[in-house]
């Protein structure tokens, strides 16, 4: 019994702190956007590392680019492709108004939060899309950026707001993505990447066996 106790007691503590971290990680979220923005980024970064990925091979992090226009930008993640391609991944953490509408009591705070949530959404859009990273002569690839959003059911609720949000963004050149939507997205570049380095190793095994015959010719 007074094992048992003793192991009580130990899961009552880790279970208070469990809740305490919690509670200061949902402070610190509702708070600041830099610390929303630097938890976005974290969430992303280990995303890209649980898909097969690379630091500073298979992608880069808080690059920093020169337009053509002498504007300085710096994306949260520029993902290399084969033959030198570019894919930018910026991840935008919408919370304020999506927790109001979450913990909203009345139906009229409740559709007020939704169509806050919705516009600070589109804000953010409109906000990556004027950066124009396509402009950077650094970066080769596609002329649209995605724009990742770590907390999903904070973009399924934009998206029932807003109908045409989705489609709205992609004029924009932006693509909204989502942790399920941009694993896909990033399995396959891992998957390009292995097919690469297995192309590159059999060029590299006939280079060395013509060498190699070459000298038996010699010799």
């Amino acid at each position: 019994r007074a094992a048992l106790r003793a192991q009580i007691e130990q899961l009552r503590q880790l279970n208070a702190r469990i809740t305490d971290e919690a509670n200061a990680l949902t402070q610190a979220l509702r708070g600041q956007a830099q610390v929303r923005g630097a938890w976005g980024e974290l969430v992303l970064e280990r995303l890209l590392e649980s898909s097969g990925l690379r630091r500073d091979h298979e992608f880069m992090l808080q690059e920093t680019l020169t337009t053509a226009d002498g504007r300085r930008v710096r994306p949260d993640v520029i993902l290399r492709l084969p033959d030198n391609r570019h894919l930018v991944i910026d991840s935008k953490v919408s919370l304020v108004a999506y927790e109001q509408c979450v913990n909203a009591a009345e139906p009229s705070a409740r559709d007020a939060a939704r169509r806050a949530h919705a516009l600070a959404v589109r804000r953010h859009v409109e906000e990556l899309a004027g950066k124009r990273y396509e402009d950077a002569g650094d970066l080769l690839g596609p002329e649209y950026v995605l724009m990742y959003i770590p907390i999903e059911p904070a973009f399924t609720l934009a998206l029932e707001t807003d109908s045409t949000l989705y489609e709205w963004a992609y004029d924009r050149r932006v693509i909204i993505v989502t942790s399920p939507t941009l694993l896909a997205t990033l399995k396959t570049v891992s998957t390009l990447w292995k097919q690469e380095r297995q192309a590159r190793n059999v060029q590299e095994i006939a280079r060395r066996c013509g060498l190699l015959y070459d000298k038996f010719v010699g010799l």
